[in-house]
């Protein structure tokens, strides 16, 4: 008996009681629960009371034939296989099941053996299909844990979500830096049929005109000075998957225009090359910036523009929700303090009060590194206003004027804290800051901070 056999609940259908008895032995020895049923009534309340894996049903019955039952089960129970047992003379009639949701069918007189071998299968793929319900639900829950909100502007962006997510259409994803652009699109990838397929991330803005269309489309050995090899692009890499395409504003028009046959054709030639590629990927875009007025700038095709603006979900600013800057908090807060380490159990009252009175220019992006700065400071208790990257000051029991500081000065202060914490070790550092070794070692040099070293 096979262990993945253990488990396996059949239900077999047939008014003649020696087929059912003989079945039902032969299953129980192979190492099946097994129950059977004379007509085709009796199954269907065998089926509302219990589950099954699988139904092995005769097509000819009084009453009720197995076709019909067929149909009946995928009403109740869309997962249940459906194996039929039919008479040469209804092969035609089996097939047509098939089309309808049948999983297969022998003929008489059968093998036991061709039967057990139909039946492994179909349990075989049915558990195959649950365990991947099941872990495409975990994914949709776990993936994005930093996407929430209790605002009626963000359970609008959530409901938005769940409408286009089991499609494949394009989604243009509006909204400030910060937002959270990144996180809804690693959402839509998680509630989509694409969900175990890759998710292909490209920030359009942060690459040359040159180096974009190789990193989009791939290139061939010798296309270019330092092309040694061929090499696969994003759109390559996201077949099966979803492409996520930042900032797409930014790509040059020369690109605008491979990228649009692409996405069009789904057909891609990597450059320096002359054969097409056939691929498949769902596109997801994202922007902070007015496409339209771009387009009217002529810096930006109109045709791509329409092609990309399918489906659209805005994103609100951190200051126009103001009911969710604590919740983000203290999410943030608990999955930063396990990854750190930290006995810190809430943010004091006055905290809170600062965290409600900022505008948050950076939005959520700001907000989650205001977060991870006081868990650097707090090691413990609650963190306190000293801990934030704001300061504030009381006057007459009240919130005196905040102390802004621009974005480049929290990273780099943040960046200069962890350094001192890992006593100056690079790996350590970027580890903790969730960012690679090269993007640390720009930012030292961008802020002009000591080097550190690479020793453990």
């Amino acid at each position: 008996m096979k262990e993945w056999q253990k488990g396996g609940k059949l239900l077999i259908v047939d008014d003649e009681m020696h087929v059912r008895e003989s079945l039902s032995s032969w299953f129980i020895e192979d190492g099946y629960e097994v129950e059977t049923a004379k007509d085709a009534n009796e199954a269907l309340n065998l089926l509302s009371k219990k589950p099954f894996d699988i139904v092995i049903t005769d097509i000819k019955m009084p009453g009720m034939d197995g076709v019909e039952l067929q149909r009946r089960i995928k009403e109740v129970s869309p997962s249940v296989a459906v194996v039929l047992i039919t008479a040469y003379a209804s092969v035609q009639t089996a097939v047509q099941a098939l089309k309808e949701g049948a999983y297969d069918y022998i003929t008489k007189p059968f093998d036991p053996e061709q039967l057990s071998r139909v039946v492994e299968k179909a349990l075989s793929q049915k558990k195959l299909k649950d365990e991947n319900i099941v872990l495409k639900e975990r994914i949709s829950q776990a993936l994005p844990q930093l996407v929430v909100g209790k605002s009626p502007q963000m359970q609008k962006v959530f409901e938005l979500v769940e409408a286009v997510a089991p499609t494949d259409t394009t989604v243009l994803i509006n909204g400030e830096s910060g937002t959270g652009k990144e996180l809804i699109a690693r959402l839509i990838h998680a509630k989509s049929e694409r969900c175990f397929g890759p998710l292909i991330a490209v920030n359009c803005g942060a690459l040359p005109e040159g180096v974009l269309e190789s990193e989009l489309f791939g290139h061939e050995k010798g296309s270019f000075t330092g092309a040694i090899g061929r090499r696969k692009g994003k759109l390559e890499l996201a077949d099966s998957g979803t492409l996520f395409l930042d900032e797409i504003g930014e790509i040059p028009l020369k690109v605008q225009v491979e990228l649009l046959r692409a996405i069009e054709d789904k057909k891609i030639v990597r450059v320096g090359g002359s054969e097409e590629i056939k691929v498949d990927f769902r596109v997801v875009c994202a922007t902070n910036k007015d496409l339209l007025q771009l387009v009217k700038q002529g810096v930006f095709r109109e045709d791509l523009y329409y092609r990309i603006n399918v489906f659209v979900i805005n994103l609100p600013p951190l200051r126009e929700r103001k009911e969710d800057i604590l919740i983000l908090a203290e999410s943030f807060l608990e999955k930063l303090r396990e990854n750190m380490g930290r006995k810190v159990s809430g943010f004091s009252d006055e905290a809170k009060a600062i965290l409600l009175n900022y505008d948050w220019p950076g939005n959520v992006r700001e907000l989650y590194n205001a977060v991870e700065r006081a868990l650097v400071l707090c090691k413990e208790g609650k963190i306190k206003p000293e801990y934030l990257p704001i300061r504030i000051g009381k006057e007459n029991q009240g919130l005196s004027p905040l102390e802004i500081f621009s974005l480049d000065e929290i990273e780099k202060k943040h960046i200069e804290n962890v350094l001192k914490i890992c006593n100056h070790n690079i790996t350590k550092a970027s580890k903790l800051l969730n960012i690679d070794r090269v993007t640390l070692y720009n930012k030292i040099k961008k802020y002009n901070l000591s080097k550190g070293n690479d020793e453990d």
